[in-house]
């Protein structure tokens, strides 16, 4: 394996829901807040990496079935790409979802859910290892699905003799009741400090008709 590289380049990829379910669980926020670049800019700051890119991963609602939720990501994603951000984003699909009621009756609600984010972004952590495009992944998420991807860098780490780290970055407070990273990473907290140094000044959300 080749020796550990100075300084080391660095992709962060951001999966835009768990990150805002994590934020919200620690730090109470009720909207995806944050400003992604700043975010990846503060992680590599701390850890004396080269930010090499940023790419952000989510689902959307269709205007049909959400259009204030939909205003809102159309709004941030058009941000994020003239900031250089390389997104990756498909519409939600929808299901439905039996739920309990507290008397003890069975509702059906309609639910969306996401479908293809954590593999395009898997995919794009792996491929690029092979690519030589990083020797660092960072990926902001406590998705354990993605723990498989850390043992695949291992290994092309050691097919190719090639010195490669992946990290996982996620909010955390005493708050959070998911203290954990992903398995197989080295785990990196974002403190409320931090996270709020990196709030997105902008609201994307549409205006409330009087």
């Amino acid at each position: 394996m080749s020796s550990e590289p100075a300084p080391k380049r660095a992709i962060i990829f951001i999966d835009g829901q768990n990150l805002f379910h994590g934020a919200k669980e620690a730090f109470g926020y009720s909207f995806p807040n944050y400003d992604v670049k700043k975010l990846a800019e503060e992680v590599c700051l701390r850890r004396g990496w080269q930010l090499h890119q940023v790419r952000f991963y989510t689902g959307y609602p269709d205007a049909a079935d959400n259009p204030f939720w939909n205003h809102f990501w159309t709004a941030k994603l058009a941000q994020m790409g003239r900031e250089g951000i390389h997104v990756f984003n498909r519409p939600l699909r929808y299901r439905n979802q039996s739920v309990m009621l507290p008397d003890g009756a069975t509702q059906n609600i309609l639910v969306g859910q996401e479908k293809g984010i954590d593999v395009r972004l898997a995919l794009d952590v792996i491929s690029f290892a092979w690519q030589d495009r990083y020797d660092v992944a960072c990926v902001v998420s406590q998705d354990q699905d993605l723990s498989e991807v850390a043992d695949e860098i291992r290994d092309i780490s050691r097919l190719t003799h090639k010195w490669l780290h992946i990290a996982s970055a996620f909010p955390f407070s005493p708050a959070s009741r998911n203290k954990r990273g992903i398995n197989s990473t080295d785990w990196i907290k974002l403190d409320r400090a931090t996270y709020d140094a990196c709030i997105d000044p902008r609201d994307y959300r549409p205006k409330q008709k009087p």
